[in-house]
């Protein structure tokens, strides 16, 4: 099966939430309470929040197709939203890389990571910010391969739960 990247649009905003929420449950449903899990899917993986990112925030995504045309995954960037002191006006953030479990393991997700790290270079003042959950052992490897460094943490809510969350950060200027 051959897949290809395109980048997304408004009109795709029904697919970015459908695979975001079907990717969430295969890979962190385990961890919460069914009422936690709803919460988030709810509130962070609405159709209407994708549109309005990308129609109106600046926010950019990339698909990840197959043949039959179903989304694979996608990477989504736009300005930076996470609370560290560093962050400056314009600081732009990858916000999500998502991958299906059978679309992982075959270089998809750094391509859709490079597509993605090459418009925030070409767009972003200053530097790049990613958010990744503290044990996500895998994604903080990956990323610090591609020079990103741990800047700090906060807590994510999902639901009343809350996660413990890594800030990492890539300066495109001399510091």
């Amino acid at each position: 099966m051959s897949r290809r990247i395109r980048r997304a649009s408004a009109a795709d905003a029904e697919a970015l939430a459908a695979v975001s929420r079907e990717t969430f449950i295969e890979t962190f449903g385990h961890l919460y309470t069914p009422e936690d899990l709803t919460w988030h899917l709810d509130f962070a993986y609405a159709p209407g929040k994708y549109r309005d990112a990308l129609d109106e925030q600046g926010a950019v995504a990339w698909l990840l197709k197959d043949d039959g045309g179903d989304v694979q995954g996608y990477a989504f960037a736009g300005p930076c939203g996470l609370p560290h002191d560093g962050v400056q006006p314009g600081d732009l953030e990858l916000k999500r890389l998502y991958l299906r479990q059978s679309a992982q393991n075959g270089g998809w997700g750094a391509k859709l990571f490079l597509e993605a790290e090459d418009w925030m270079r070409r767009n972003g003042p200053a530097a790049i910010w990613i958010g990744v959950w503290s044990e996500n052992h895998g994604a903080q490897r990956f990323y610090a391969r591609h020079g990103y460094g741990k800047v700090g943490e906060y807590l994510y809510p999902v639901g009343e739960a809350r996660d413990l969350e890594f800030i990492y950060r890539k300066s495109l200027t001399a510091d």
